[in-house]
């Protein structure tokens, strides 16, 4: 079974459902799946430099408890998934399109499910920037990929068009929320799903999938 997992480096609840997914799958070991991560931009336009986080995120969500309660939210959510959410070790929000271009080679060399997992670590955990070329280069280094030619591709914007026009048509299906799930190219559901959720949509896919083979 094919598993699209659409969704942002910089976006927690997505985090969150990578490891939830994984709980999912665990659930059903006699399935086999493949999981293929697609790039989505939460705000493609921060600049390539990125910017200042807190100024950013005040800008964006305020400065009110509100704001701060959804923040708890998410720490609690994470914690239940073994993150430890650390939002004050972010200094800067970055531009996520090198990161999602370090996914779409990891795929090519079959590490993209580790380096997801990194660049998630290293954002959220750890304060890294994911937008500097410097960090993605360790990351991939640490994956198991070649890290010279991670560092000439970076220097390059051979396929900047085609992983934009891919972030591109995550909107032209009418996903406008991550992570969404896309399983078997048959069902699709949006958000953070709890495990048993996950769980139930895999079985309905594998249900599919057996009544339409010939």
């Amino acid at each position: 079974m094919q598993i699209d997992v659409v969704s942002d480096t910089v976006c927690p609840w997505c985090f969150i459902g990578k490891r939830r997914l994984g709980r999912a799958l665990a659930m059903r070991p006699d399935v086999e799946a493949q999981v293929f991560w697609r790039p989505y931009r939460l705000d493609p336009t921060i600049p390539r430099e990125g910017v200042d986080r807190r100024a950013y995120m005040k800008a964006k969500f305020g400065d009110n408890p509100r704001s701060a309660a959804m923040g708890e939210a998410i720490r609690s959510e994470g914690a239940g998934e073994g993150i430890e959410f650390a939002f004050d070790k972010i200094a800067k929000s970055p531009n996520t399109l090198d990161s999602h271009r370090l996914i779409r080679w990891a795929g090519g060399v079959g590490v993209q499910d580790e380096v997801v997992e990194r660049l998630f670590k290293a954002y959220f955990v750890d304060g890294r920037d994911i937008g500097s070329a410097t960090v993605l280069i360790e990351i991939a280094g640490e994956s198991g990929m070649d890290a010279a030619l991670v560092g000439d591709l970076l220097a390059k914007d051979s396929d900047l068009a085609d992983v934009e026009r891919e972030a591109g048509m995550a909107n032209q299906m009418g996903i406008s929320g991550v992570p969404t799930f896309i399983f078997d190219s048959r069902f699709m559901i949006s958000g953070a799903r709890e495990p048993e959720i996950l769980a139930r949509i895999i079985d309905k896919a594998v249900e599919a999938s057996a009544q339409s083979a010939p």
